[in-house]
């Protein structure tokens, strides 16, 4: 419903000349998961400001709209607003693959190996991406494969028994599973490949996809954690780190977590492989607010989207991740709020308001998401990815089934917006501390408030800000100038962290983190940032895991270096010049490092905010 009669004069045109000579690295980079220099590239983000122009003209009301322009509050991915598109989805592969599927363009039938339902299964991520803005991840990729990789072993075995007579059945089991294990190196090798090589949305984008692992004790699901995790530890082709998939190692207490564990050693192979190459990150099935849908099956185990997506209690229907996802998330600047604000009380006072007004734009844009009709997402609901869509017909509208997915409100800034209002920031004081809980606290009480009011998901997400990170300070600086510990910085602090720049040893920033991961419902991380080579001290990344597990943490990460020589491809840490080769070409030497937590990528990709707020990180002790 159009709500605005703005003149087309107001439209960007300065931002696509930007794009189209290239001088706005920003503009341009804004996601690191794009090459905005490349023709397809390009094309989409001049797309995307000719869509967001349109959005804040025509489908935003006059208050929401204030209130952006304000730099008080941003919906993301706004420019996929005028096309009704939902978030993310963690899609049943199991489901998916068992009897087949069309992508529309001629019908995949069910895989018979390993290799095939590999294969489809990143065939899969590259369709479902196309269907909605954010990212796709598989909640039980090891439950879901597991199959596969039997199916292969009994191909192997049935043509042992077949050609030949020189083994003992108990031989040409074992030989099978041999076989079987190289068979599924090669479709892991292969499907790592595929993730960091093929396109979506017009060609311009790498899918942002993620997996879920850890917890399958079968010796077919063993075997595949195995060599998803060699996979990844060997890397690309010259030895690259992979970027996706975001892999997310799933802990828990008599699975992985322990000596005589079952998957104990999958969990130590697991701390070797992020040690070299930044994944896996780690889950825990037991943090209380994860341990409360666990009855003991694959499907009640907690699945995170690699950005921190979390989905989990649904008010309509099975409180799991499956075939669920995030339908818009909209984020509050905390630090603006406090510049404003004269006191405490005024704080909350203008912070009320701002959530109001956030809570109203996630239920305008759902108003236009759940008006599309099923015609419109032919695989999301039409391969029957999303939760009940088997019940829609093509032209039905996709409200209903929607409700299961949630609306969330994020926020940035909260360490700035205490500095603002203590003097501190909450790693630095304990009652600063308290006032950042009681504020993400009271976040938190909104949602769970607009959740009964409006019976839909409401959900508090700890905002994964890339982009974001600078655009709320560039503003903000017009208005208050370089403010010392508040706005001195090219960035904001990502939600509710300990800012990066300040010294702290590694359990302290656990400690203090962990439970700001129960507020944040709607998703959350940790992410330690350790300096030199971690792999040469694996007990000690155990205990910064066993730590995050101790300390109620959802989801955690361990930060460092990465560095990979494009003349020798010698990987590790690479100084001024390649150890190996000598090479002191930087064009030639790939800098991986984690952006905010959760997506890697080469530093050359990255926007200017990101790159400051990196060069600053303290290195936890």
């Amino acid at each position: 419903m159009k709500t605005s009669t703005r003149s087309d004069k107001s439209f960007p045109l300065h931002a696509l000349d930007e794009i189209v000579y290239g001088n706005n690295h920003d503009l341009i980079q804004e996601n690191a998961n794009v090459d905005g220099n490349s023709p397809m590239g390009q094309a989409s983000k001049m797309a995307s400001e000719a869509a967001k122009s349109y959005a804040k003209q025509n489908m935003i009301s006059e208050e929401v709209r204030q209130a952006i322009d304000e730099n008080f509050i941003y919906p993301h991915d706004l420019d996929f607003l005028p096309m009704g598109t939902t978030t993310c989805c963690q899609i049943p592969l199991g489901k998916v693959l068992k009897g087949g599927f069309n992508t529309g363009h001629g019908f995949m039938r069910e895989p018979g190996d390993i290799t095939s339902a590999m294969a489809l299964a990143a065939i899969i991520f590259q369709a479902n991406q196309n269907m909605q803005h954010g990212g796709q991840s598989y909640p039980a990729f090891d439950y879901d494969l597991e199959p596969y990789v039997h199916k292969t072993f009994q191909k192997n075995l049935s043509r042992l028994r077949t050609y030949s007579t020189l083994y003992t059945d108990q031989e040409m089991e074992e030989i099978a599973w041999k076989e079987t294990d190289r068979d599924v190196y090669q479709a892991c090798e292969a499907f790592i490949h595929n993730c960091n090589s093929m396109h979506s949305r017009g060609g311009g984008q790498v899918p942002f996809v993620s997996i879920n692992y850890g917890t399958d004790t079968s010796e077919a699901g063993r075997l595949l954690i195995k060599n998803i995790l060699l996979a990844t530890k060997a890397g690309l082709g010259h030895g690259e780190t992979p970027i996706f998939p975001i892999q997310i190692f799933k802990m828990k207490k008599g699975v992985n977590f322990d000596p005589g564990d079952p998957n104990y050693d999958l969990y130590q192979l697991a701390l070797e492989t992020t040690a070299k190459r930044l994944f896996p990150n780690f889950s825990f099935i037991d943090a209380p607010f994860n341990f409360q849908y666990y009855n003991g099956t694959p499907e009640s185990e907690v699945a995170y989207m690699g950005c921190r997506t979390r989905v989990m209690g649904n008010r309509h229907g099975d409180e799991n991740s499956i075939s669920r996802g995030n339908l818009s998330f909209t984020s509050i600047n905390l630090v603006k709020i406090a510049l404003m604000a004269n006191c405490t009380d005024n704080f909350f006072e203008m912070l009320d308001r701002y959530i109001d007004i956030t809570i109203q734009q996630l239920l305008e844009r759902f108003a236009f998401q759940r008006k599309k009709r099923a015609e419109h997402f032919a695989f999301l609901y039409g391969q029957q990815i999303w939760k009940d869509s088997e019940t829609l017909h093509p032209d039905d509208e996709v409200g209903e089934v929607l409700k299961h997915g949630t609306l969330s409100a994020g926020f940035i800034g909260l360490a700035e917006a205490l500095v603002a209002l203590t003097g501190s920031h909450h790693g630095e004081s304990e009652a600063s501390y308290q006032l950042g809980y009681r504020i993400v606290s009271h976040l938190r009480e909104k949602m769970d408030q607009a959740s009964e009011v409006y019976d839909l998901n409401f959900s508090l997400i700890a905002t994964p800000a890339e982009g974001l990170s600078g655009k709320f300070t560039r503003a903000d600086q017009k208005v208050f100038g370089k403010i010392p510990g508040i706005t001195d910085r090219d960035y904001y602090t990502n939600s509710f962290h300990i800012p990066v720049y300040y010294p702290i040893k590694a359990i302290d920033k656990v400690r203090k983190e962990g439970p700001f991961h129960a507020l944040c419902n709607g998703g959350h991380i940790t992410y330690i940032e350790c300096d030199g080579d971690v792999s040469k001290n694996i007990p000690a990344m155990d205990t910064l895991v066993k730590a995050m597990a101790a300390n109620q943490v959802g989801y955690g990460a361990i930060n460092h270096p990465v560095d990979c020589c494009g003349c020798c491809g010698f990987s590790g840490i690479i100084d001024t010049e390649c150890p190996v080769c000598h090479n002191a070409d930087d064009n030639k030497i790939e800098r991986i490092r984690r952006i905010t937590g959760y997506l890697v990528g080469d530093m050359k990709r990255w926007n200017s905010a990101k790159l400051a707020e990196e060069k600053e990180r303290v290195k936890h002790q």
